[in-house]
């Protein structure tokens, strides 16, 4: 097995003690201009790097930051949200060569402690936080580790005020801990998915939500009533149901909203998965799409493309969503202040899996 190059390996072949190596590595004086030009030019030639638990014992920076999941495994692997998300997340880490340190946990208990653990070995620098909850521990813990982090989202308190959601603006550096946020616009891209059904003549919308507690789905829930009352709809024409994310609770969720004395014409899915599933439950049913029922799914993605019919969807750029954070999170690790930036609008592209309701209606 092929050995690591090592401080003494470099000295011996610079000519030089190990002293004036780790001055110059470590970019501290004590050693001339020319001197520590060799000495880095021997360890690239030598393939040195160095070792991140050292550099962390030393008060220096892993090299590393995390991401942790607390969802259900069995929904990570069809769901294509968090694959484009770790894809931008990746693509700028891997410029600045910065490790992705990435774990799946039961529940959110099981991620502060996962928080905890990574702050006391120095594993990370800072974390990317997905999932805001509408009562979320997370960012006081983080705050009270002074571990860097960005939210994916909307969140609870942090150190980023309310008003600064445009780029550049800055939150007051108040906490001990540097917070971040990244926002979609969740507000504006429910308005376009209803005043795309609603112009199509759907009076009876439902929509197929995530996972309760989440501030997304929250988000998206009073979103939608929101949008119902702008456009005269009442209570009993426009509902949410809570979801998984799963098909097979998607699929379950159609089948209880389609068998309805009133059932909606038209359906919104939080992702591609259960849109899919919602369109082979009607298909079970003996209703066809569109003609029958309209089906909207919240992310675009291939699945919503090769569907048959293909689904309306909305079309954001996923993973920029994820570089937006990793910059953000590289920003703050750099010295810059808090603050919170908001994502591109996310656009409603009309396919067949929408027409206007049944004449009878």
């Amino acid at each position: 097995m092929a050995r690591r190059p090592t401080i003494k390996d470099i000295a011996r072949q610079a000519g030089v003690s190990e002293s004036a190596v780790s001055f110059a590595l470590n970019d501290r004086p004590g050693v001339s201009q020319d001197t520590r030009a060799r000495i880095r030019r021997v360890a690239e030639e030598l393939g040195w790097q160095p070792n991140s638990a050292a550099r962390a014992l030393s008060g220096e920076q892993s090299g590393a930051v995390g991401l942790v999941l607390a969802r259900p495994a069995h929904t990570l692997g069809v769901e294509s949200f968090f694959l484009q998300l770790v894809s931008g997340i990746q693509e700028v880490l891997a410029a600045g060569r910065i490790a992705l340190l990435f774990q799946v946990v039961e529940d959110l208990d099981a991620e502060c402690a996962v928080y905890r653990r990574w702050w006391a070995e120095r594993r990370v620098d800072g974390v990317v936080v997905v999932d805001p909850r509408t009562d979320d521990p997370r960012p006081a813990l983080l705050e009270q580790l002074a571990l860097p982090a960005v939210t994916v989202g909307e969140t609870g308190p942090a150190s980023a005020s309310p008003g600064s959601d445009t780029p550049g603006s800055a939150a007051p550096a108040a906490s001990s801990a540097a917070l971040s946020a990244v926002r979609a616009d969740d507000a504006g891209a429910m308005a376009q998915v209803l005043d795309h059904l609603h112009g199509l003549g759907h009076r009876r919308i439902a929509h197929v939500a995530g996972m309760p507690g989440l501030a997304h789905t929250e988000r998206r829930i009073s979103s939608l009533r929101a949008e119902a009352r702008r456009l005269g709809l009442g209570p009993g024409q426009v509902r949410s149901v809570t979801t998984d994310y799963s098909d097979a609770e998607g699929a379950e969720a159609t089948r209880r909203i389609l068998a309805e004395p009133e059932p909606p014409t038209a359906i919104v899915y939080d992702n591609d998965v259960m849109a899919v599933a919602g369109v082979a439950v009607a298909s079970e049913l003996g209703i066809p799409v569109p003609g029958g029922l309209s089906v909207v799914a919240w992310d675009d993605s291939a699945l919503c493309r090769v569907t048959r019919p293909r689904l309306t969807a909305l079309v954001r750029d996923t993973a920029g969503f994820g570089r937006l954070a990793a910059e953000e999170l590289l920003a703050l690790l750099a010295g810059g202040r808090p603050r919170s930036r908001e994502s591109e609008l996310p656009r409603l592209e009309p396919r067949e899996s929408t027409a206007p309701p049944p004449a009878a209606y």
